[in-house]
């Protein structure tokens, strides 16, 4: 008997936090009748349906991939706007996958989707501390104080938060400056948010790395199965 959560999101229909608030808006049933949060069940001899339709008894295989999401795709499996979606850049591929945390509609870089709730849940915890690094495009009147200031202590919707590494990687050629900031936290829009608050203008946002895993040469739009060595990493975080 496990705990209906866990079998949802072990037969991937959705990662553990999504499928707890699945079973309170009632949308979970078993054996006919609706489930309750923290209830355990045995898919081998009872029936557990979601929306009236019953999952799988047996478990699926695991999938994981990285993509390099361009900007103008929102991070989502559906939008009821219409927008193009990440799902889109993987086709048939992207079938009972689900987005591990989010870029914003501008932002692009490493994405991981997956059908694995565990590592998702471990991914997107910020119990786990798991790094992501970000090259930034900005302009400011003194970066170099900036920059310092982003490293400091930022308040964020008047909540403190977990201080960045934040180092100026390099100028380009038009007098942009690249920012390398590695934050451990995945609040909302995290990073544009951090930069707004210390005067710098955000140009471009990319994702160059989670983890262990980093974006490589990856190019804008593709994607990749990762490697035996990269999932190893991930079921041990």
């Amino acid at each position: 008997m496990e705990r209906l959560q866990k079998i949802l999101s072990a037969r991937g229909i959705a990662s553990r936090r999504d499928a707890e608030q699945l079973i309170l808006d009632g949308r979970v049933t078993v054996d006919g009748l609706p489930a309750e949060l923290g209830q355990r069940a045995d898919p081998s001899v009872q029936t557990i349906c979601v929306d009236g339709q019953p999952i799988r008894t047996s478990l699926e295989e695991r999938v994981y991939i990285m993509l390099n999401k361009p900007r103008g795709y929102v991070t989502t499996v559906r939008d009821e706007r219409g927008r193009k979606t990440v799902m889109d850049l993987l086709g048939d591929v992207g079938a009972g996958l689900w987005p591990v945390g989010r870029l914003d509609y501008l932002s692009q870089g490493l994405l991981l989707l997956t059908n694995d709730g565990e590592v998702t849940r471990r991914l997107t915890h910020p119990s786990f501390e798991v790094e992501k690094v970000y090259h930034v495009w900005v302009r400011g009147q003194d970066i170099e104080r900036q920059a310092e200031d982003m490293a400091g202590e930022l308040l964020l919707d008047g909540v403190p938060i977990k201080p960045a590494l934040v180092r100026i990687l390099r100028t380009e050629s038009s007098g942009e400056r690249v920012l390398e900031v590695r934050i451990t936290e995945g609040r909302n829009r995290q990073v544009r948010r951090m930069c707004a608050a210390c005067d710098l203008e955000v140009l471009r946002l990319m994702r160059v790395g989670e983890g262990e895993l980093v974006l490589g040469d990856l190019r804008a739009g593709d994607w990749r199965y990762l490697t035996e060595e990269e999932i190893t990493y991930l079921r041990g975080i």
